[in-house]
């Protein structure tokens, strides 16, 4: 969780910069050019002023929800958060490994899915032995739980 944090406080530091430093040079400059009304540069970069702001408000918000996240609160044998479970895919006939991550992280390709994703949220709470039945874009999928690894297990 290190790593999301200190990507999204870089991407906070970049655009705290444009928005403090690079933007107010660039409207500056576009109101220096005259009539307002049909500045194109000026209302671009007023534009873009908007995004950034409303843009840093959602990383400073996930930063504070970040923040909250706390080892104590997440189970030692059950599948939450940093937990890496094993699965047999009944759809598939097949055993496949999850990692549970936030949404920043995840990367399905690489086996690390969001404990918001639909199979996330499916399997947090869940014990080894459970079987899970997940509504996927593809339809109805049956999981049972083979082998379970917490954030615990993997810090320890």
């Amino acid at each position: 969780m290190l790593d999301i944090t200190k990507k999204l406080q870089e991407e906070i530091n970049v655009l705290e910069y444009e928005l403090t430093t690079e933007l107010p040079a660039e409207i500056k400059r576009a109101v220096a050019l005259g009539d307002l009304s049909e500045n194109a540069e000026y209302h671009m970069a007023k534009q873009r002023q908007e995004f950034v702001n409303a843009r840093l408000g959602q990383l400073k918000k996930r930063m504070g929800e970040l923040s909250l996240v706390k080892l104590d609160n997440i189970p030692h044998d059950k599948v939450g958060f940093g937990s890496t479970v094993i699965v047999h895919d009944e759809a598939k006939d097949e055993d496949i490994s999850y990692k549970l991550v936030t949404s920043e992280e995840s990367d399905v390709t690489k086996g690390l899915i969001s404990t918001t994703s639909p199979i996330g949220r499916a399997l947090v709470g869940k014990e080894v032995g459970d079987t899970v039945t997940v509504t996927t874009p593809n339809g109805k999928r049956e999981m049972e739980i083979l082998k379970l690894t917490t954030i615990h297990d993997s810090t320890e």
